[in-house]
């Protein structure tokens, strides 16, 4: 997995710098963006019950471009290293997880002032690359991604869907010097606790869920 999570970052990176070699004045422009966000996972537990984690600060990092649509209005593709987790109600046991993501969104940028206001929302993509349980007790466990699970399997509490989408919304401003602040919210749509072999009705449902703020710049 790690190996695999390099070779993805090399390609990208590549990606990145050839689109820059070779834009043209074709109105599409390149950018990076990193950020700290405040993560949680929200959901139902097996018993029906809501959880009530805790938020953790975590960390996203990456590049973007914006492609005109009309004046003022941008799509806005990127990929972002995205880190995610919780901490469980009562006690100091976190869940760390790591991700690829490929948000994709509608942006409107007038010009307000010396630079431009940005309103964005859409939806994004995120395949995991690694993930930890730390509990309390320092017996760290790594997080195996599946689908389904055997009822064993689910008891342990180490295994987790790869997959995630959701929604994004951000509001921020970008400066004329091209650097920019934004506020970005992200709220989970998909289940990312596996289902259960020969379980029915699987109440336990878990969602990723954050808020917070990031830099970035456009070149």
């Amino acid at each position: 997995m790690k190996k695999l999570f390099f070779v993805m970052m090399c390609m990208m990176i590549y990606t990145f710098l050839n689109a820059q070699s070779k834009k043209k004045s074709n109105g599409i422009s390149f950018g990076v963006r990193a950020g700290v966000n405040l993560q949680n996972i929200n959901g139902r537990d097996e018993f029906d019950n809501k959880q009530e984690n805790k938020l953790v600060p975590r960390f996203h990092a990456g590049f973007n471009a914006e492609l005109p649509l009309a004046d003022d209005f941008f799509v806005q593709p990127g990929v972002l290293f995205s880190t995610k987790g919780t901490k469980f109600k009562g006690s100091n046991t976190r869940l760390n997880l790591s991700y690829i993501e490929v948000p994709v969104n509608l942006l409107y940028k007038p010009a307000l002032g010396n630079g431009k206001l940005l309103l964005g929302f859409g939806p994004y993509l995120a395949f995991a690359v690694s993930g930890k349980l730390k509990p309390e007790n320092g017996n760290d466990r790594s997080i195996t991604f599946k689908n389904e699970i055997s009822i064993g399997e689910a008891l342990s509490g180490n295994f987790l869907r790869a997959f995630d989408a959701g929604g994004n919304l951000l509001v921020g401003y970008e400066l004329s010097s091209n650097l920019s602040v934004q506020l970005n919210a992200q709220l989970g749509f998909v289940n990312i606790y596996p289902d259960i072999a020969g379980v029915a009705n699987n109440n336990r449902i878990n969602k990723n869920t954050g808020f917070g703020l990031s830099l970035g710049y456009r070149f």
